[in-house]
């Protein structure tokens, strides 16, 4: 149950001008399309889809963890992992990858592995209408066989050059532009509920305050005084 005397009590500590923001980038943000990924080593990479993933509004990423760890520079994303969900897949002795697949099957996800190969769905024919994990995998190896064994289907972006492959964030910033402009402009209910973005305001919030420790404590002295 959120506490709204709590937020409001916050809001003073933030300037109206990056409360409207937060409101304004929550009425973008979705859950109807979700990026899996699956064991990037190199930190530029993985620290791209997830600057794309935020910009382009997915709120959640999940990060399967079977050989390497993952780590976004801040150099590269920007600062935009401080935005987002994050759902982590590392258990030891347990294969992640069909654990996270598991996971968002249960949560109503088709799970889509981004290939030029497996007879893929070319972007713009792909069907916006249905929950999606977007599973993307390393550049030279791409996904691994539990992913394209158990994949609902496959997405690929049309290319006419010799080259066959694009690098993983240059592919994860096409797609999810792609679908996410054609999400905005359909009558599907692609957005966070309601009390979605009352927890994802309260969450920034916090995040805004430095002295956010101290905000709280004084917060809490407060209400344990007017008791």
């Amino acid at each position: 149950m959120l506490d709204y005397k709590y937020i409001e009590y916050l809001e003073q500590f933030v300037t109206e001008k990056r409360r409207n923001l937060f409101k304004k980038v929550l009425d973008k943000r979705t859950r109807h399309f979700t990026v899996a990924i699956e064991d990037l080593f190199q930190p530029h990479n993985s620290s791209a889809v997830v600057r794309s993933c935020e910009v382009f509004g997915i709120q959640e990423v999940h990060i399967i963890e079977n050989k390497y760890k993952f780590y976004a520079s801040r150099k590269i994303a920007k600062g935009a992992q401080k935005w987002l969900d994050f759902s982590l897949h590392n258990k030891l002795n347990c294969n992640n990858t069909l654990s996270c697949i598991d996971e968002l099957r249960n949560k109503g996800y088709k799970i889509i592995a981004t290939t030029p190969h497996n007879e893929s769905c070319v972007l713009q024919d792909f069907d916006i209408s249905q929950k999606a994990a977007f599973f993307f995998g390393v550049e030279k190896a791409g996904l691994s066989n539990d992913v394209l064994e158990n994949a609902d289907g496959y997405l690929q972006i049309p290319m006419v050059g010799f080259t066959e492959s694009l690098n993983i964030s240059v592919a994860a910033a096409i797609i999810l532009q792609n679908v996410q402009e054609r999400l905005y402009n359909s009558d599907i209910p692609w957005q966070l509920s309601e009390m979605e973005k009352e927890e994802k305001y309260l969450d920034w919030l916090e995040k805004s305050i430095k002295s956010i420790k101290k905000v709280k404590a004084n917060y809490t002295s407060k209400n344990a005084i007017s008791h």
